[in-house]
C-alpha cells in the first residue's frame, strides 16, 4: 500500500514512527487498548488507525483479537477509531475478523455517538461484501439502518458504503430488496443528494441483476411484536 499522508501532532507522529520501526512498541500500544486510562486507549487506537492507513495491514494481522476485544469497550472513540481500522483491513484478514461482527452491529445501533455507528456501517458494507454468505448475514442490520438513519446527517456518507456493498457478492434477492427500499428517494421531487445517490444505487444494481424498477415493492404488513 502506498503511504497516505495524514495530519497528525508531535505525539502523533513520534508514537507512529516508533510502531513501524519496532514490533515491540506496537505490541505494548495494542495492549494499551486494553489499559485503565481512557485518554491513551483513545491515543492507541487513533495511533493503530493511522499505522492502517500508512503501512497498511501487515503489521497488524498478528493483533486482530486484540482489536476485536477493544469493540467491548464503553468509549465510542476507541471503538470507531478500532472500526475503521478494520475497514482497511477486510481485504488481507480473511477470516480473522469474524468475530468482529456482534460487536459492530451493538455499534452500529448505539444512541451516543454518529460517527460510531457510521464506521459499523462502513465496516459491516465492506466486510459483508467480501462473501456471499457475509452479505447475507449483514443484510438485515443494514435494511434496518437504512430505515432507522434515513433522516440523519451521517445518512450520506453511508451511501457511499452501501455501493460498496453492492459492488460485493450480494445476490439478487438482496438486490431487488435494497432497490425497493431506496425507491422512496429516488422517486423524490427534490434534486437533493440523497435522490442522487439513491438512483445511482437503484440503476447499478438493475444494471448488474437485470432488474424491472418500473415494479412496486410488494408491502407487507408489519410484523407482530413476539412476546
Amino acid at each position: 500500500m502506498s503511504e497516505t499522508k495524514l495530519d497528525m501532532t508531535d505525539e502523533e507522529r513520534e508514537e507512529l514512527e516508533l510502531v513501524e520501526s519496532d514490533k515491540g512498541a506496537l505490541e505494548s500500544l495494542v495492549d494499551e487498548l486494553s489499559g485503565r486510562r481512557r485518554r491513551r486507549r483513545q491515543f492507541a487506537a487513533h495511533v493503530i488507525h493511522m499505522l492502517a492507513q500508512q503501512q497498511g495491514a501487515d503489521e497488524l494481522l498478528d493483533h486482530l483479537p486484540a482489536l476485536i476485544d477493544a469493540l467491548d469497550l464503553s468509549e465510542a472513540q476507541t471503538r470507531w477509531e478500532i472500526l475503521d481500522t478494520m475497514t482497511l483491513l477486510v481485504d488481507d484478514a480473511e477470516r480473522g475478523l469474524d468475530g468482529a461482527f456482534d460487536g459492530a452491529a451493538d455499534a452500529l445501533f448505539d444512541e451516543s455517538s454518529a460517527s460510531l455507528r457510521l464506521a459499523a456501517f462502513n465496516y459491516l458494507c465492506t466486510w459483508g461484501a467480501a462473501t456471499k454468505n457475509r452479505a447475507n448475514k449483514v443484510w438485515p442490520l443494514i435494511d434496518e439502518a437504512i430505515q432507522c438513519y434515513h433522516g440523519n446527517a451521517e445518512y450520506h456518507d453511508m451511501l457511499a458504503s452501501l455501493m460498496v456493498y453492492c459492488e460485493g457478492k450480494i445476490d439478487g434477492k438482496i438486490a431487488q430488496e435494497l432497490a425497493d427500499r431506496l425507491e422512496f428517494d429516488a422517486g423524490a421531487m427534490r434534486n437533493t443528494y440523497l435522490k442522487t445517490r439513491s438512483v445511482e444505487i437503484r440503476e447499478f444494481l438493475a444494471k448488474r441483476f437485470k432488474l424491472d424498477l418500473s415494479k412496486k415493492p410488494k408491502k407487507t404488513a408489519p410484523k407482530k411484536d413476539e412476546e
